[in-house]
């Protein structure tokens, strides 16, 4: 398969396994991704996700340009609307956590993955890049409205209109990248961030991930009385209680998501 996905523990790890084309995505991959998703937000045990590629040269080269058997050009990006967002770099659905572990290139459809990500870990021999004005393409997998919301409009638009690529010490200078690693401690430096994640309530961080993503283009006080569901349950849960119960009684919460 070239995406596999491990669930254990509450934890999903998908990998991108395609290292003899940079973790390239095909329409084969594309599909077997979306529905990976969609899998996992029906999937009320699993409380945080890794997202990762095979190898360590590229987290994933983006689109595979080899590959004729899917849309582009103005049908991809009807298809990507009529689609719904399905994939992670556009995706408003995916309520749990997801962890990007880059270990390598992130370019074009890759970086917009990585964009797509609510937590970024990166070997310090990482690098991204949104090439496509290179091949006469253009960002559809959400670079070019992603990218201006998480950087500076120079920075962002220099990186689009040059292809240029950035390392993952710029990139964390930046604001996109939570932790640069060298390569031998990538997996420690993201289990430890898995830890700590699962170390929360899981109804408080679906809370807060949706009210972040809904509502960062609004005024704060319009944006601080937004109706929100997750806000809701997390505020009514049996977890809220028990997270000052434990803390009260100097243990560590048992979380049941309820």
């Amino acid at each position: 398969m070239s995406i596999e996905l491990d669930i254990s523990s509450h934890v999903a790890r998908v990998t991108i396994n395609r290292p003899e084309r940079m973790n390239a995505i095909d329409r084969a991959a594309a599909d077997s991704l979306a529905a990976i998703w969609d899998e996992i937000e029906g999937n009320a045990d699993i409380r945080c996700v890794i997202l990762t590629g095979a190898g360590d040269k590229a987290f994933s080269a983006g689109a595979d340009l080899k590959d004729a058997g899917g849309p582009n050009g103005v049908a991809y990006w009807r298809k990507t609307i009529e689609d719904q967002f399905r994939d992670i770099s556009l995706r408003a659905s995916m309520s749990v956590p997801v962890i990007a572990r880059v270990n390598g290139l992130a370019l074009g459809g890759g970086f917009e993955m990585v964009l797509g990500c609510d937590i970024v870990i990166a070997s310090e021999t990482a690098s991204f890049a949104l090439p496509e004005a290179k091949v006469g393409r253009v960002p559809l997998d959400g670079g070019m409205v992603m990218l201006p919301r998480v950087l500076p409009r120079n920075i962002a638009l220099g990186m689009m209109l040059t292809g240029r690529r950035a390392s993952a010490r710029e990139m964390a200078a930046l604001g996109v990248v939570n932790a640069v690693v060298r390569p031998d401690d990538l997996d420690a430096e993201t289990e430890r961030w898995v830890a700590d994640v699962l170390s929360c309530a899981p109804l408080s961080l679906k809370a807060i991930k949706a009210v972040v993503r809904r509502t960062a283009h609004l005024p704060v006080h319009e944006a601080y009385t937004r109706h929100s569901d997750e806000l809701l349950n997390a505020l009514s849960s049996e977890d809220a209680i028990e997270g000052v119960v434990a803390f009260r009684e100097k243990r560590t919460p048992i979380w049941r998501g309820r």
